[in-house]
């Protein structure tokens, strides 16, 4: 153990981790840690907020240096510096100084590549031209400011509407730039579905963002005479022409995979390294950890890649446990993650719609819309929730989640209970900390799982947003319980109106020879409905999430 040599190939989350958790384990051990770029631990995921000013001062953005880690963890790490082979047969990794060119070699006992992703840069027509930025390290951040500043850039488009594009968007908007984003897909944030993806393209327009979605980047080329863009003319495949002073590139990532490609290590089908569930890949002695690895969706099983700070540093634990003889397993990934843009919190945990049909799992979707606290305390918003849950077992299977409050830490328990295996009814019997500022005694967590409950019971039956759309006449009543009030104010076309508290006295009116289906304004008031007319013979289902989630979903975002 006292001459076991480690080397580390990358830093910042699973790197770092695994450096700090070896040098805990053995403190006579050799531990070197090599990496290409000038900083080997910094907040990558603090990065737009740099730029968007924030974040002040960059040296917030450092969480470790060279010679902190030195000092504290006696580490050997050598920035601006790259690996570029692995000769497994010899143990040993050839270095290369970028500064100097100068090349040797560096043997190992054990190896771990924490190698990351890149950000994704298709061969599309005049990428590369001046103005055209990714988003990946302090350098990068570092010319953004720059360009911005120098070219007193007033217009930015950023192509993509992930994580990194929506916080980008939110940053460039607040340093006083018109933003326009364009997204490929229907929606922006794919981990979402698109109904719930919907509130996030409403903030987006409230706060001046052009938004082009379903509209890929066909070129970036030089402004024709009458155009005065500084950086490119972003033309779309519909042919439309967007001028930008800086184009910010968030189109997603790819894992850095090519030192263990060329060293013969396996690779899965997602071009990730492929590793067990000690982070060892398929030779013993390399492990691999952090956004360059394909891990085990929880939910679904699936193999996938999903590049999240979380993972990469438990990882990285996990693989200096397993070097040092300490048994320690990667089980799986969930995708828990969250974003802020502008005045909206997104969140999400487990599997979505579109993966759970990929996997051939069935689901059932619920929609509700709690407050984030108690409705008599001032402040209270309501929280648009998703939950997808196993229509057998009750298991939930994933949570979505947007709002202005409280979305945090309702994703979070989510996120502890399908870790947990845990089901609806579970949700429905956590005891949750309770005041009037931060909760209701029946919590939001709390209602998800009485919700579902009746589900299960089979005391209601659900009617999805989307199937409004195909709804026949003939076959099926839309019945809208709300207050007359609220009704004037929009309503589901085609919908007839019998208030909540006059269904009994007015329920002759309703066909018993047609289907119901009843909304309100966010699904309890029509579940009320669903139960009395349940009880008096008419076939009926409660449309989940009610009037706020069709309006949402259906409502058109035009450029």
């Amino acid at each position: 153990m006292s001459s076991k040599r480690l080397v580390i190939v990358g830093g910042v989350a699973g790197g770092a981790s695994a450096a700090a958790r070896a040098r805990r384990l053995c403190e006579q051990c050799e531990i070197i840690v090599f990496e290409r770029g000038p900083h080997v631990s910094f907040a990558n995921c603090g990065l737009p907020y740099f730029v968007g000013g924030e974040i002040v001062a960059q040296d917030s953005l450092l969480l470790q240096t060279p010679e902190t880690l030195r000092a504290r963890f006696n580490l050997d790490v050598r920035v601006n510096t790259e690996v570029v082979a692995i000769d497994r047969a010899a143990q040993v990794v050839k270095v290369r100084e970028l500064a100097t060119g100068r090349e040797y070699d560096q043997p190992y006992d054990s190896l771990v590549l924490s190698t990351g992703a890149a950000p994704l840069r298709p061969p599309i027509l005049g990428i590369d031209r001046p103005g055209h930025f990714t988003v990946r390290n302090i350098p990068d951040v570092e010319r953004i400011m720059a360009w911005i500043k120098d070219c007193k850039a007033c217009r930015a488009v950023v192509v993509g509407g992930g994580y990194i594009g929506l916080e980008m968007t939110e940053q460039l908007k607040h340093r006083g730039l018109g933003v326009t984003v364009v997204e490929a897909l229907p929606q922006v944030m794919a981990p979402l579905d698109p109904e719930m993806a919907a509130w996030l393209h409403a903030e987006l327009k409230a706060n001046g963002v052009t938004l082009h979605l379903g509209d890929s980047v066909a070129a970036f080329e030089a402004p024709q005479p009458g155009e005065s863009a500084r950086a490119s003319v972003v033309v779309l495949k519909s042919g439309r022409r967007i001028e930008a002073d800086t184009v910010v590139l968030g189109l997603g990532v790819r894992p850095e995979t090519s030192l263990a490609k060329n060293a013969g290590l396996e690779l899965g089908a997602l071009g990730g390294i492929r590793a067990n569930d000690a982070m060892q890949t398929s030779d013993p002695e390399i492990y691999a950890v952090g956004d360059a690895v394909e891990v085990r969706d929880r939910v679904t099983g699936a193999w996938g890649i999903i590049p999240l700070a979380g993972p990469a540093n438990r990882q990285g634990r996990i693989a200096a446990d397993n070097i040092f003889g300490r048994p320690s397993r990667y089980e799986s990934t969930q995708g828990t993650a969250i974003l802020r843009l502008f005045n909206l919190t997104a969140g999400c945990t487990g599997a979505n719609e579109k993966s759970l049909r990929k996997a051939g799992i069935p689901f059932q979707a619920l929609h509700l819309h709690p407050g984030s606290h108690a409705g008599y305390y001032p402040g209270a918003e309501p929280i648009a929730m998703k939950i997808l849950f196993a229509p057998d077992t009750g298991r939930l299977l994933g949570a979505q989640a947007v709002g202005h409050d409280g979305v945090d830490k309702r994703i979070d328990v989510f996120a502890t209970a399908i870790k947990g295996d845990m089901t609806m009814q579970d949700l429905a019997e956590l005891e949750l900390a309770y005041a009037p500022p931060f909760g209701s005694a029946k919590d939001a967590v709390n209602m998800a799982g009485m919700a579902a409950q009746n589900v299960l019971a089979g005391d209601v039956q659900l009617a999805q947003w989307n199937e409004v759309a195909s709804i026949d006449p003939l076959q099926t009543v839309l019945l809208d319980v709300r207050r007359a009030d609220e009704r004037a104010k929009g309503h589901i076309p085609g919908s007839i109106h019998i208030p909540l508290d006059e269904i009994r006295a007015r329920m002759n009116e309703l066909p018993r020879d047609r289907e119901i289906i009843v909304h309100c304004q966010s699904g309890q008031r029509s579940y009320f409905a669903c139960r009395i007319l349940s009880q008096h013979g008419f076939r009926v289902r409660n449309l989940t999430g009610s009037f706020r989630t069709w309006k949402t979903a259906t409502t058109p975002i035009a450029p």
